[in-house]
């Protein structure tokens, strides 16, 4: 009997302690603990239960939020695997990680995830204030985003040799010459370092290296391969150093004069925050045309920094820069001119002989405010009229939208954009619906090669509806995209019931002529 007893005592105690698997208390069942982080491809594969695991065994740990849906997400997990192969095989002590964002709403919730992919850097095991990553989606370009985080961004210099050696090892070397460096200016200079990646840095307070470049006070120095050999910043004494006003030196400095245009370039293009683009059209195959760089390379030089010169080559892969500008390849040789923050664009009023004279020429009398902007337009197709949905050009939009006798509604649209395809056959319907309505007049206008001043489109397909009339404004379509909301809001002459308006998705206007420096994501 008491063995008995002792025997029952023993299974209690048993389940008690939880050593057959059982949990005591509310909280359900255990789960066994994790004592190491999965991987996969060299890439840590993190949950809400392992990302304090892995925050606690790597002090440098950048990790990508992406969707398994996510497009943009597929195109950079090969460029991701390859940084994590390339920071492996340096020993680095950098690790990149991934969090499946729709599987653990828990960390997107705490980290702030509002699109894919989203990328964040953790040092030193903190939580609660990781970096946003910006950097690069290119392997390399990640990897050396991190090396210059965990590592030092700039090298070193104490010698002749060694300088000498750093600015004959790349194109572009950006040396700071500082005479203290526990200084706020060497910090700010430091900064820069960490994400300029395309630049390689020294640092030195030698005062033999002062002397050999010919220096007597703190001054960041950019040395290159091409054009004037060399850019001197210097520091100002009483404000100290602006990392604002330096970034924007070294990206005007460290750009040829004159860069062409490609898809290694375009990126720096429309980083370099110069506002005013000149273009010249040329095709790099007929001899003639290259004759004509000597001179567009001549005129460069007074407006660096002010306008940028860069040469597209008709004859490559470049046709969406013509579309954008409305040339046809043939007419190379030609200038144009663009304010990338107005988008408006010039053309010189002479077409002749691009000499360094003509250029620098229309160059002033734009910056001058003494030539006009041009805006794109179609030719006016002969059977505008012979359809149900009438087609506008630049050339005739006026002439149609502001009759006074007529109830005008055109939907701006562009050719390659998804919501204007699914409403196409709507659209069509209704014009069908009121084409023996003679003061009705349903229309579309391809906003990609028309250009009106008075109405920018920022996006797609964008209603406006032009009612008859003198002095009337034109009227905003907020409404449904479906024929019954649309016959409505005719019907009662432009207006829709409170109740019955609606922001459709618009597709965005496309950023200028392939701008790649933004990059692509996808909201949730």
């Amino acid at each position: 009997m008491d063995s008995w007893l002792l025997s029952v005592w023993l299974l209690l105690l048993l389940g008690a302690s939880g050593l057959w698997g059982q949990s005591p208390g509310p909280g359900g069942p255990s789960e066994e603990p994790w004592k190491e982080v999965p991987e996969e491809d060299g890439i840590l594969v993190l949950s809400n239960r392992t990302l304090g695991l892995a925050l606690r065994d790597h002090p440098a740990l950048l990790v990508e939020f992406y969707a398994p849906w996510c497009a943009h997400c597929k195109a950079l997990a090969p460029e991701y695997i390859k940084a994590a192969a390339l920071l492996a095989a340096e020993s680095a002590t950098a690790r990149l990680a991934k969090v499946d964002g729709p599987s653990e709403p828990e960390l997107t919730e705490e980290f702030a995830v509002t699109e894919y992919p989203t990328l964040k850097f953790f040092r030193d095991g903190n939580r609660t204030h990781p970096e946003e990553y910006t950097g690069p989606r290119e392997a390399e370009g990640i990897a050396e985003w991190l090396r210059r985080r965990v590592g030092p961004s700039t090298t070193r210099l104490e010698d002749e040799k060694g300088a000498q050696a750093l600015i004959d090892a790349q194109d572009v070397v950006v040396i700071g010459f500082f005479q203290d460096l526990q200084g706020e200016d060497v910090a700010t200079f430091l900064a820069l370092a960490q994400d300029a990646l395309d630049m390689t840095f020294g640092l030195t307070d030698q005062p033999q290296l002062f002397q050999k470049f010919g220096l007597t006070k703190d001054t960041v120095v950019l040395f290159k391969k091409f054009d004037e050999g060399r850019a001197d910043f210097p520091v100002d004494e009483e404000l100290g150093l602006d990392q604002d006003d330096l970034s924007r030196f070294l990206l005007t400095h460290s750009m040829h004069l004159v860069t062409e245009y490609n898809s290694q370039t375009s990126p720096k293009i429309f980083g370099a925050r110069i506002l005013n683009h000149l273009l010249l059209f040329i095709n790099q195959t007929l001899a003639p045309h290259q004759e004509l760089l000597a001179g567009f390379r001549e005129a460069a030089p007074p407006f660096r920094g002010k306008v940028l010169f860069v040469v597209v080559d008709v004859g490559a892969d470049n046709s969406h820069v013509l579309q954008y500008f409305g040339l046809r390849a043939e007419e190379a040789p030609t200038l144009r001119f663009i304010n990338m923050e107005t988008t408006k664009k010039y053309m010189p009023a002479d077409q002749g002989l691009v000499t360094a004279a003509s250029v620098a020429a229309f160059c002033h009398s734009v910056l001058g405010g003494k030539v006009k902007p041009y805006l794109l337009s179609q030719e006016i197709p002969p059977d505008w009229d012979q359809h149900p949905v009438k087609t506008l050009v630049g050339k005739n939009f006026e002439q149609v939208a502001f009759d006074e006798t007529k109830n005008v509604f055109i939907k701006f649209y562009a050719p390659w954009c998804t919501h204007c395809k699914e409403m196409a056959p709507t659209w069509e319907a209704l014009a069908e619906k009121y084409r023996d309505h003679e003061d009705i007049i349903i229309a579309k206008l391809d906003a990609t090669a028309n250009e009106l001043e008075a109405f920018p489109v920022h996006g797609f397909p964008t209603l406006k509806y032009f009612p008859a009339g003198q002095g009337q404004k034109v009227i905003d379509y907020r409404g449904a995209r479906d024929l019954e909301t649309l016959s409505k809001f005719l019907d009662n002459g432009g207006k829709l019931p409170e109740e019955e308006l609606s922001e459709e998705p618009l597709a965005p206007f496309p950023e200028t002529a392939a701008n790649s420096t933004v990059k692509p994501k996808e909201e949730l």
